[in-house]
């Protein structure tokens, strides 16, 4: 199945992110934003010196950067690290000190943003290897998976943080979704764009190899 048959099915996927391989072997990544609020929508991506980070499109129109404002992507020697929050931050630190992935998530939990208890996803991908993990609210308490992959070529795998709009919006659930990496960088992120609903899709990012990509709505909309 393709990103886009994938995405098309769901109303709201919310946050989405995933890792794989090209047919030849390339490291692919992919992460998107979708929003509903005028807060959350007010957001494009910047990447600058391999790191990938969300900006204002509309500085004058921020009313709480906490939750929305961060560091996407950065790297860890040959490790890349791509999640939906801050803690993209807290996974490449403990990785500079020589500990784990599963260490640095045990510090995090989901997000503050009551009724929803938003999960906090998180990817780790290296050449031989990925790692996708979700941190959710279960209970009282905090549920953390964590799913590791070897190489496949022309396989990726994905999570997002919402199943479907809703209120509350209901948290991811089940295994991540494996997927075709297609054959490029333009075909992946043109497939996954256009399938998702053009009053919800705020920005998306795809790495396929050497190959970058990056749609920001706001700037579309804009010209």
């Amino acid at each position: 199945m393709r990103a886009g048959e994938y995405l098309g099915a769901i109303d709201y996927p919310g946050r989405i992110a995933a890792a794989g391989y090209g047919k030849g072997g390339e490291i692919v990544l992919l992460y998107a934003i979708t929003g509903r609020s005028t807060n959350s929508r007010n957001r494009v991506f910047r990447l600058e010196n391999g790191v990938l980070r969300t900006e204002p499109y509309d500085p004058s129109k921020v009313e709480d950067p906490s939750l929305i404002i961060y560091n996407a992507m950065r790297s860890s020697g040959d490790t890349i690290v791509l999640t939906n929050g801050d803690q993209t931050d807290t996974i490449a630190s403990f990785l500079d000190e020589g500990k784990s992935v599963e260490e640095a998530l045990v510090t995090r939990t989901y997000e503050p943003d009551a009724p929803n208890f938003t999960p906090r996803i998180s990817i780790t991908s290296s050449p031989s290897g990925y790692t996708l993990s979700i941190i959710s609210k279960d209970g009282d308490g905090t549920e953390r998976k964590l799913y590791s992959y070897g190489r496949e070529d022309g396989v990726m795998h994905m999570i997002h943080t919402y199943m479907h709009d809703g209120s509350p919006l209901p948290s991811f659930e089940g295994l991540p979704a494996r997927l075709e990496t297609l054959s490029s960088a333009d075909e992946l992120v043109a497939d996954a764009w256009n399938a998702m609903a053009p009053d919800r899709r705020i920005s998306i990012y795809v790495r396929y190899g050497n190959e970058e990509r990056i749609i920001n709505g706001m700037e579309e909309a804009n010209g």
